[in-house]
């Protein structure tokens, strides 16, 4: 052989190996570079799990109510094994839940569980969005530990967000500095950890292409305000609304919620956004009355208008949509007792001239179907009915599918049926963590609803459709047939449960619509 015969089989061969050793999996390990710096997490039980991990600078000092801002380089390796503190808000709440009670100004954190080997392992991502009126919530809550998922073979990721006045308190002055509006923060943050995601995620074996979004309450409000909002477009490909929707007309304008956001300023001494963010956070929190009392506005730009008209329009961002209700919504948030006589003058000063309609369709002729009623009322108005619209206008505006689900398991502890969140558990199959949350049982039968609805997540997560082998079907929902999964002992679809007072609500939120143009 010649000398050029046999250089030109050693280049041959360097081509060969060097394209095999490029062809190797990179393997994934506990550390791993992210935008700004890199981060060490732990492995345990071939789960690895990074907590803590910046996504954006500290909204603190002249960053106090402003939209999120790119992260903080840091040098050297950041450890990432340990949850962050929550964002402001009640301490008492992280105890009730079974988690930290710690929190902070400096919050805007999120965490990622991986079961994947390879980076590139282009397995589903799911990112969690947590509920809690958009006054209290945190990622630490031990029933969202995503491990059980994970297991399952998707990436999940679960975001903190600003909740209270710290996230969503407008002001005129604010609106001036943004520009366009004020009183989105939480919202914007959410979207910032989407965009970090998308940015990220590959690094962990997730395909930020194929990204679900998912939350429970205001969790699934706010998946609900994501998929109207212009700013979210793009960042993930499905949703999943547990006991969320956001269909009702605003609760407030712009410019009224800017003359509550000074009014609570001056109760505190501050008359301007300069001596406020001289506050301390403590002293800004202090006034807060706790859930629902600060809640997002249609800021121009986050959320642009009533997220009704945007689906009647087709101005969203349209995905395949898994939403869905619990039989008892209610009654976590109504237990005091209620007499008949009490139930109808307070149907008849809520309502209006909707009242007749209503109480035509929630029995009132003993106080104990008075509190059913006042209970149910709950359920309609502030979940069942904005779900139901939302996975209607899904269907007949969109072209990707809405599954609706109804979430009526009971047990000793609930004869009267599913509370608000008592699904969460058995989503994440945490059934035997602390607080409220926690479903208090592993039973074998808790366990097979929680495998059950586990794998209908997943699938949905994967593909935009929740059925699969060995599942009772689960058919997309239409305005004409109206069905829905039931979910509980004897999962299976069914006709949409309390319709007539889904309709009864749907003629007075129409009624409430035009009223709401008419002052615009």
């Amino acid at each position: 052989m010649t000398f050029k015969h046999a250089s030109s089989l050693i280049a041959i061969l360097a081509l060969i190996l060097g394209a095999a050793s490029c062809s190797q999996p990179t393997m994934l390990t506990t550390t791993v570079e992210v935008t700004g710096g890199t981060i060490e997490g732990v492995e345990e039980d071939g789960i690895f799990s990074f907590k803590g991990i910046p996504f954006a600078a500290p909204p603190v000092g002249y960053l106090r109510w402003k939209s999120p801002q790119p992260v903080v380089p840091w040098e050297g390796v950041k450890k990432a094994d340990k949850f962050a503190a929550g964002p402001m808000q009640d301490t008492a709440f992280g105890s009730m839940m079974g988690g930290p009670q710690e929190v902070s100004e400096d919050c805007l954190y999120l965490n990622v569980w991986t079961g994947a080997k390879q980076a590139d392992a282009k397995q589903p991502v799911m990112v969690w969005i947590y509920g809690g009126g958009f006054g209290i919530g945190m990622t630490s809550t031990p029933t969202y530990d995503g491990a059980n998922l994970a297991k399952k073979g998707v990436v999940l990721v679960s975001v903190a967000y600003r909740v209270g006045p710290m996230g969503f308190l407008a002001h005129p002055e604010l609106s001036a500095e943004s520009g366009t509006g004020s009183g989105c923060y939480g919202i914007q943050d959410q979207i910032a950890g989407l965009k970090w995601v998308k940015e990220n995620i590959a690094k962990f074996g997730g395909d930020p292409a194929n990204v679900t979004i998912f939350g429970e309450s205001a969790g699934g409000i706010s998946v609900s305000m994501l998929t109207a909002s212009p700013m979210a477009q793009g960042l993930f490909h499905r949703a999943i609304s547990e006991s969320g929707g956001s269909m009702a007309p605003p609760r407030a304008s712009l410019k009224q919620a800017e003359e509550q956001g000074k009014a609570y300023l001056s109760k505190l001494g501050a008359d301007t956004i300069q001596a406020a963010r001289a506050l301390s956070a403590e002293e800004v929190q202090k006034n807060t009355q706790g859930m629902g009392s600060f809640w997002p506005v249609a800021d121009g730009a986050t959320i642009v208008e009533n997220q009704y008209e945007c689906f009647e329009t087709g101005n969203f961002n349209d995905t395949p949509i898994l939403v869905g209700t619990n039989s008892d919504e209610g009654g976590l948030f109504v237990n005091q007792p209620v007499t008949g006589a009490g139930f109808e003058r307070m149907m008849r000063t809520r309502f209006g001239e909707s009242a007749d309609t209503l109480l035509a369709v929630y029995p009132h002729a003993t106080d104990e179907e008075a509190l059913r009623s006042s209970r149910d009322i709950f359920r309609e108005s502030t979940f069942a009915w904005p779900t139901w619209a939302w996975a209607t206008l899904q269907s007949r505006n969109g072209q990707n599918k809405a599954f609706v689900y109804y979430f009526d398991h009971r047990t000793p502890n609930s004869p009267d049926g599913a509370g608000h969140g008592s699904e969460i558990s058995y989503v994440f199959g945490n059934l035997a963590s602390m607080g409220p949350l926690g479903a208090g049982s592993d039973s074998p039968e808790d366990k097979a609803l929680s495998e059950l609805i586990q794998s209908y997540w997943i699938n949905f997560a994967a593909n935009g459709d929740p059925n699969g082998s060995n599942l009772p079907a689960w058919p997309a929902f239409n305005e004409n047939d109206q069905m829905v999964l039931f979910i509980n002992k004897d999962t299976g679809a069914r006709k949409h449960p309390n319709l007539d007072k889904i309709l009864a609500f749907d003629t007075y939120y129409a009624r409430l619509r035009e009223e709401t143009r008419g002052e615009e």
